[in-house]
């Protein structure tokens, strides 16, 4: 490193730090925790460090923990709280799981199949990995799960073969915003498509709003089918892949499973692990078996038979590297959450929309609840910190419950999509390494822009034919 490189690093580091000390020295406004600002002024800090990249996000967020200890912020107990959380776990596990079928060569024979079927050019391949999370998304209610256990290692494959063979990074970087996103849209799409959902129904249903299976599927079908269709290919046109038309893609496909040959012993264990995973994550909750619970089995049957081994877990960088850093953020925001700063500014948002029309205050109140999400890492969090008290307001504003309830829900999911930690599939899919903090945050916002101008106004007029306002 030559010293021009290190003087930036630390440039940059100590502007992220300096912001940080901004807040913290600020007065915190009346009906704040002092503990909570301080706080936030770290959330603030990291974040911004991470975005900087004077160094690696994970040093970053070793960094912010370190300061929420030091300063007495966040005893070492609760700094350390994130660390034993089931979902942080859960990706680990995911990554562990791919591994699993790119060793046994599955992953490769899926993506040449996917291939076979949908490549005849770039755009096609992220179609048919967003038709493969539709079909899955009303029978695997964690995101994390169906992202991360089932889309991650045929992505990974699919990046691989262009990005090994064709030098064209563009495309790994497509693939992977595009399941990200299109799982954002899936899981707004049915009651049984992420965990927070049942949730929400819970807590419409305290308001006086009943949310039923079919209600919520048919008042996003439109939107969500438009969204389906449109953001893939603004993705597409906005990242441009240099392959752009593979007419020999199926034809190339059909040649390397021939090659491949049979299925070896490994490739079915592999197989009917995932079987097994699938039924789990989808009949699980039934009978109380979790996400992580039924990772952790699938991922000891790997080991058992011999298709993983713990030389194979140590080495997997990206698992250990995502685990530091996501659960740091999510330590950060579950005690921002905890110390009411949230509640907080739901408060705050109550005392600024009491004069607005119904359909201008709804509007604003949907767009703060949509991008407070950036001090959020999971959508579970924001759903319990700020659904029911927006939707108290958004009632109270004279907007139809129904459609207030309804609305909240589908942004619910669709605020996921903003950064690299805002919900459990994005670390994941994060830490293929093909998109960077910078893109990936890009393409989140302008992706956000798109699919609230779809559900907000496309689906405004869907819900106007529907009666619900």
């Amino acid at each position: 490193m030559t010293v021009y490189q290190k003087y930036k690093q630390l440039i940059l580091l100590g502007a992220a730090v300096l912001v940080g000390l901004l807040i913290w020295v600020a007065p915190e406004p009346d009906g704040v925790n002092p503990r909570a600002w301080h706080l936030f002024a770290i959330f603030v800090a990291t974040i911004l460090g991470i975005v900087l990249k004077p160094f690696p996000m994970g040093v970053i967020s070793f960094l912010g923990l370190m300061a929420a200890t030091a300063t007495k912020t966040l005893s070492f107990e609760e700094a350390f709280s994130g660390f034993s959380n089931d979902v942080v776990w859960l990706i680990v596990f995911a990554f562990f799981i791919a591994r699993g079928f790119i060793i046994t060569g599955l992953g490769g024979r899926v993506a040449y199949k996917v291939m076979s079927l949908f490549g005849k050019n770039s755009l096609g391949l992220g179609y048919g990995l967003v038709a493969t999370d539709l079909i899955l998304a009303p029978m695997i209610p964690s995101m994390t799960a169906r992202a991360g256990g089932v889309m991650f290692p045929i992505l990974k494959s699919l990046a691989d073969i262009f990005t090994g063979r064709s030098h064209d990074p563009k495309m790994g970087a497509f693939l992977t915003l595009a399941a990200f996103q299109g799982t954002t849209i899936t899981s707004a799409m049915f009651l049984t498509s992420m965990a927070g959902n049942p949730l929400i129904a819970r807590l419409a249903r305290d308001n006086g709003v009943e949310i039923s299976w079919g209600s919520w599927a048919v008042a996003a079908l439109v939107p969500g089918v438009i969204s389906l269709l449109v953001v893939p290919y603004v993705l597409y046109r906005l990242i441009s892949p240099t392959i752009r038309y593979t007419p020999h893609a199926k034809i190339m496909a059909a040649e390397k499973l021939a090659a491949m040959g049979a299925m070896q012993f490994k490739e079915w264990v592999m197989l009917a692990t995932f079987f097994i995973l699938l039924v789990l994550w989808v009949f699980g909750p039934f009978f109380g078996v979790s996400a992580t619970v039924a990772a952790m089995l699938g991922l000891s049957i790997l080991f058992v038979t011999g298709v993983l081994k713990w030389k194979d877990v140590l080495e997997e960088q990206g698992a250990w590297d995502t685990f530091i850093w996501f659960a740091t953020l999510v330590t950060l925001a579950t005690f921002l959450n905890k110390l009411g700063l949230a509640s907080w500014f739901s408060g705050w948002v109550v005392g600024h929309v009491s004069g607005f029309s119904w359909i201008t205050g709804f509007i604003f109140v949907s767009l703060i609840y949509f991008y407070t999400h950036y001090f959020f890492a999971s959508n579970v969090a924001h759903i319990g910190a700020m659904y029911a008290p927006l939707l108290i307001v958004s009632i109270a504003l004279g907007t139809p419950p129904e459609l207030a309830a309804l609305t909240l829900a589908f942004l619910s999911n669709l605020f996921g999509g903003l950064t690299h930690y805002g919900s459990g599939p994005a670390p994941i899919l994060f830490g293929s390494g093909y998109v960077s903090v910078s893109q990936w945050w890009k393409m989140g916002f302008l992706v956000s822009v798109v699919n609230i101008a779809i559900w907000m106004f496309g689906g405004g007029l869907w819900w106007k034919i529907l009666g619900l306002w």
